[in-house]
């Protein structure tokens, strides 16, 4: 992100606050629940990978953190219009939990391996980082999760969460495609210069 400034705080809520909201409004994208699955197909993993990608780290998993927060107040606005704290005990609350630390991994890889000085989101790269910290985390954290409140062995679990798979890649190339985009439009976004080691200064 862009080096301290007097403005920042009030930038840094803002950022948070619009990326939850658009959580919100992926949540109104129709969910798919395959073959019954107990678990639906939602838009809003693509939402966490946003998170990270545009607000790094810290600000992307505070924005999930806040999210999931106004759910647990009640408020609908996970996919199909769940809300309240009914939904962390349900099969989706490894997902759930995946949004912040999804979003926390792969805005942490984004700023290290993706973006370049000058603000540069480098495409190829950005899919990998969206595929590892946005699907491979997420289904590490999901579908024991699901194969627990469910009652499901983890191998049932795991054969019915790969109908998640080609839509999720899908969703991580689009996140990538859109990162890359508003990097173009705001270079600024990208992580602040790290300070040359002195004594690599003085040579």
């Amino acid at each position: 992100m862009t080096p301290t400034s007097p403005a920042r705080p009030a930038r840094d809520l803002a950022l948070v606050a619009t990326m939850a909201g658009l959580m919100a409004a992926l949540g109104l994208v129709p969910a798919i629940a395959p073959f019954g699955g107990a678990v639906p197909i939602t838009a809003q993993s693509m939402g966490a990978m946003l998170a990270g990608a545009l607000l790094g780290p810290r600000l992307g998993s505070a924005s999930m953190a806040l999210f999931l927060g106004l759910v647990a107040l009640g408020l609908p606005l996970l996919s199909g219009g769940r809300g309240g704290l009914g939904a962390f005990a349900g099969p989706s609350i490894g997902y759930l939990v995946g949004f912040v630390a999804g979003a926390f991994v792969v805005g942490w890889l984004t700023h290290r391996l993706a973006v370049r000085p000058g603000g540069r989101y480098v495409l190829a790269t950005g899919i990998v980082v969206n595929v590892v910290g946005g699907v491979a985390l997420l289904y590490l954290l999901g579908v024991p999760a699901t194969a627990w409140r469910a009652d499901l062995s983890l191998g049932t679990a795991t054969v019915a969460a790969l109908a998640f798979v080609p839509g999720d890649l899908i969703k991580a190339v689009v996140a990538a495609v859109i990162a890359r985009g508003v990097y173009a439009a705001y270079p600024g976004l990208g992580p602040a210069p790290r300070p040359r080691p002195r004594a690599a200064a003085d040579a």
